[in-house]
């Protein structure tokens, strides 16, 4: 499950999966500073309609978070698809392409399907990295834009150089800078933040 990180100015107030996030905010006490919701898995800011009740609130979550599905909207599936969802689209090839994959066991889009998979897990850690970094460069952009040293930390972030960033950073608001840290990490899981919300907090 995708985790969310709620902000109100540059203190962390709320972390954990977006239900619990949403609700822990609504009943939350009145809180002055604007409050700002990002996604732990892009980094990006998303916006949540707080009104009504927790029910409306719940139900109104999943197209606020991006929820993806396997089926495109409005894409009927055809009979006798598997539930996985397999979906048909057009796939250019040279002539000795397709006399290669139609080779294969199975036909060619068995082998595309295996092929396709072999790259996923090819480039699976790098494509982790790419995601970490984006992540916690639109994160930095959003809340230290304008923070002394901005361009030095995100220089030091896409080279992956850990030690320099944790050191340009290091005089950011202690949230702000846990959490860029957090994002970049190679051990952290963007997707995997906190298990529950938390109470809101404030604090430099």
């Amino acid at each position: 499950m995708d985790t969310y990180t709620a902000f109100a100015g540059h203190a962390r107030i709320a972390a954990g999966p977006l239900p619990k996030v949403a609700l822990v905010l609504k009943h939350a006490a009145p809180i002055a500073e604007p409050v700002v919701i990002f996604s732990d898995r892009t980094g990006q800011p998303i916006d949540l309609d707080l009104r009504g009740s927790d029910r409306e609130i719940l139900a109104r979550l999943p197209a606020e978070a991006g929820a993806a599905t396997d089926q495109p909207a409005g894409e009927p599936r055809g009979r006798g698809r598997p539930k996985l969802g397999v979906v048909a689209r057009e796939v250019t090839l040279l002539p000795q392409h397709w006399e290669w994959l139609s080779a294969q066991p199975g036909g060619a889009s068995v082998a595309l399907r295996r092929l396709v998979e072999a790259a996923r897990r090819d480039g699976r850690a790098a494509d982790e990295l790419r995601q970490r970094r984006d992540a916690a460069y639109h994160f930095m952009s959003a809340m230290a834009g304008d923070y002394p040293g901005f361009e030095e930390a995100s220089r030091a972030l896409f080279s992956g150089d850990g030690g320099r960033l944790r050191k340009l950073v290091a005089r950011w608001p202690r949230d702000v800078r846990d959490h860029l840290l957090r994002l970049a990490s190679p051990a952290s899981n963007p997707a995997s933040g906190p298990a529950a919300a938390e109470t809101p907090r404030t604090g430099p």
